[in-house]
């Protein structure tokens, strides 16, 4: 008994010197602080009020992450809300998308879309799948899209390895393509065996001769891979209209250094545009050499600000031919997306995909080659109404990014530009990736996939068609600042009626 009671008193004693040892050590901490803040210069609060001040930063990097869980309400939150990421989780799990005792959203708010149910609605047993469309038909190898709904451009270097290999197996299961993002081809986005389209940068990684230009052999090469489908040559993107691709060094990884052809440990950034391509001429060359070279249906993405050049580049190809006209274009929001970038660029610069996408639809109508050219809408368009407003617009696919990154479990962290994502999307460190297991996260974005075309086509149900690409402007209004909506197609006039008209 006595001696369980020395033993008691000796671990005590321990604690008890151990305690005085960690406040010793941090009241040093503390010290060394004071010291380093009052006699730095580079920070006023911290040098007035030194340690202390040191708080502003933890709070305010602590901000945002607080404001998602306690203080922002279901709708209020940017760049998605509550709302909005909860859905895509919903579905991406499985689980019951519906919700009960009405509304949480604000239907008066300027810009809000209402999408017009009619009487009769179209019936299960009525309702018609959606055929595969096909894109590029003067191409070798014509592709037959089957999904309306896909994953946008996201390279392997901006997300992980564990994210390629969930994207590329869940989209095979679901039946929709990826988007390699400009990073080049990795073994990760074939290993799932689904369709992808290649995308070509301003650095052109993957198809990037020694002088630093486009190299139709290895051009070539990309052609020969059974599952690359399609060819986008990359113009500008949301994030970043006017500036190229940018890979913090740290996310330069040995691997990807290797797949892009550029020194680990350094950062990846691409040039502003490509700089063999200064007209409408030279785009159309561009692409027409890309589809002879690899038999592949070729287009372009482009965030749309100055629109004159639509016109150049249209009347370009009636003068050569429509066989020369790029077989997509890819309408990219000016509201940014997932890739790093300055936020001049990612606030101002570029219009929304709500004013751009309506505008080179009608440009389309008007220079006669709607139905050559298929349209791609991305931007923000991660829930069924988004995706059913760009369909009504008149897009023939949508692409997201970031719904996408939802269904793999991204908590929009706000960390793509680093190499700390909590979530193992947007990161290699291993550890972080640890948690993002590539088999249940495929099941997930094929779920998320489904759903979404699901949904969008119950939207199409309701407005009484019974598809998703048969809904027009007319399907859907617009409030607006009076709180009163107006039909879409009195805001964009649908110019595929003026023609027909005439």
């Amino acid at each position: 008994m006595l001696d369980n009671l020395v033993d008691v008193m000796n671990v005590m004693q321990w604690l008890s010197s151990l305690l005085v040892f960690a406040l010793g050590l941090g009241l040093l901490a503390i010290v060394v602080m004071f010291v380093v803040d009052v006699t730095q210069t580079k920070s006023a609060v911290r040098r007035n009020f030194p340690v202390v001040g040191r708080f502003r930063y933890l709070f305010e990097n602590m901000g945002e992450f607080f404001r998602q869980y306690f203080f922002a309400q279901d709708r209020e939150e940017m760049p998605f809300n509550r709302a909005q990421r909860s859905w895509v989780y919903r579905a991406a799990k499985g689980v019951d998308s519906t919700v009960a005792f009405g509304s949480t959203l604000n239907i008066s708010t300027i810009g809000t879309p209402i999408f017009v149910n009619c009487p009769y609605p179209v019936l299960e047993r009525d309702a018609a799948e959606t055929d595969p469309m096909t894109i590029g038909p003067y191409a070798r190898k014509p592709y037959a899209a089957p999904s309306i709904f896909n994953v946008s451009a996201m390279s392997f270097g901006a997300i992980s390895k564990p994210a390629v290999l969930a994207l590329s197996n869940g989209s095979r299961m679901a039946g929709n393509w990826l988007n390699t993002g400009e990073g080049g081809i990795s073994p990760w986005h074939l290993e799932g065996g689904c369709d992808l389209v290649f995308q070509i940068g301003t650095a052109k990684y993957g198809v990037r001769g020694k002088d630093g230009l486009l190299s139709d052999e290895k051009l070539r090469a990309v052609g020969e891979i059974e599952q690359v489908k399609m060819i986008e040559l990359k113009l500008s993107q949301g994030a970043k209209p006017g500036k190229g691709g940018i890979l913090p060094a740290e996310k330069v990884t040995a691997e990807i250094a290797a797949i892009r052809g550029i020194p680990e440990g350094e950062a990846s950034i691409s040039p502003n545009r490509h700089p063999e391509i200064n007209s409408a001429s030279d785009l159309l060359d561009t692409i027409n050499r890309m589809r002879d070279v690899s038999g592949l249906p070729v287009g372009f993405k482009a965030v749309i600000g100055a629109y004159g050049w639509l016109d150049e580049l249209f009347e370009e190809i009636h003068q050569r031919g429509i066989e020369s006209a790029p077989d997509f274009i890819t309408v990219d929001s000016g509201d940014g997306g997932t890739g790093a970038a300055p936020m001049s660029l990612i606030d101002s610069v570029g219009l929304p995909i709500r004013e751009s996408l309506p505008l080179v639809i009608d440009m389309l109508n008007r220079a006669g080659l709607r139905d050559r050219i298929k349209v791609i809408a991305s931007g923000k368009l991660i829930n069924p109404t988004g995706v059913a407003f760009a369909l009504s617009m008149g897009a023939d696919f949508v692409n997201s990014a970031r719904g996408f990154m939802f269904a793999l479990g991204c908590i929009q962290a706000l960390q793509c530009n680093k190499n700390t994502c909590p979530t193992g999307v947007t990161t290699h460190n291993r550890r972080l990736q640890r948690g993002l297991v590539p088999a249940d996260k495929a099941e997930r974005v094929a779920r998320y996939s489904r759903t979404m075309r699901k949904e969008v086509g119950i939207i199409a149900h309701s407005c009484g068609v019974t598809e998703p690409r048969r809904l027009k402007r007319f399907h859907c209004r617009i409030v607006q600042s009076d709180g009163r909506s107006i039909p879409l197609d009195t805001l964009y006039p649908d110019v595929q009626s003026e023609v027909d008209a005439a």
